[in-house]
């Protein structure tokens, strides 16, 4: 029988993103937070005191590190936590293949049945499978918990790119106030660009057209910066 072989044209061209959330989504979280919450923070203290007062300044600093060390925490605590438990539950598959092997064998056949297999070919794939324990482990991992047992998420890799991105973002709205701004307008104006942005660069790795996007991340963004430069202007005169 000739081996199929892949055609010139198609192989090396089929490449999938990141999915698994190893980098990526804490990466764009961080970086949409940071970017979102300083705006906001900033416009408010802008609201609610002097333009271009010093306190500006050290609320956006604050706001930076405070959120960057916070997100980066929480993302390493939360992927930390899922990769336990995908632990856990990964040790509970491997001692019920251990002690009912014949059993877990039928099930991973059944589960290839529902799929459409034939239910001879099902049988053989099944038992081809649990003639290796850990082949056997990793197909049943995959089709029992949908995880791929030696690509888990990395809480360190997680929270750094957390930390940086976060902290890249909200560096963006505190940027004008560094260089001497004593208005909100070049931060409003940095900040609604870099969330349009943003929004943009995320459509390449969705189905969404950038433009909508994009839009979408100004509109949120813009929003929150409004309502706490509001809630700012409302307060901040009563306190002072």
């Amino acid at each position: 029988m000739t081996e199929k072989q892949v055609s010139a044209e198609h192989h090396g061209d089929h490449r999938h993103r990141d999915v698994n959330g190893g980098w990526l989504r804490p990466a764009v979280f961080g970086a949409m937070d940071g970017l979102v919450s300083n705006f906001a923070l900033i416009a408010g203290m802008d609201g609610g005191t002097q333009s271009g007062s010093k306190f500006i300044v050290l609320a956006g600093l604050a706001g930076l590190a405070a959120g960057a060390f916070s997100m980066a925490a929480g993302e390493y605590t939360s992927v930390a936590s899922q990769r336990e438990l995908a632990r856990a539950e990964i040790e509970v598959e491997r001692q019920e293949i251990a002690r009912h092997p014949l059993d877990e064998e039928i099930e991973l056949a059944e589960t290839y049945r529902a799929k459409g297999l034939d239910p001879d070919l099902a049988d053989k794939v099944a038992k081809q499978f649990h003639t290796n324990p850990e082949q056997a482990l990793d197909e049943h991992v995959r089709e029992e918990l949908g995880i791929d047992p030696k690509d888990l998420p990395r809480p360190l890799i997680a929270a750094g790119s957390s930390f940086v991105c976060f902290a890249v973002g909200a560096f963006i709205p505190l940027l004008p106030y560094l260089l001497g701004a004593t208005t909100v307008v070049p931060a409003l104006i940095m900040s609604l660009t870099a969330l349009f942005a943003a929004g943009a660069v995320v459509s390449r790795v969705t189905s969404r057209s950038w433009w909508y996007s994009g839009l979408r991340q100004l509109i949120l963004g813009g929003a929150a910066a409004a309502l706490t430069y509001f809630v700012g202007s409302l307060v901040g005169p009563g306190i002072g």
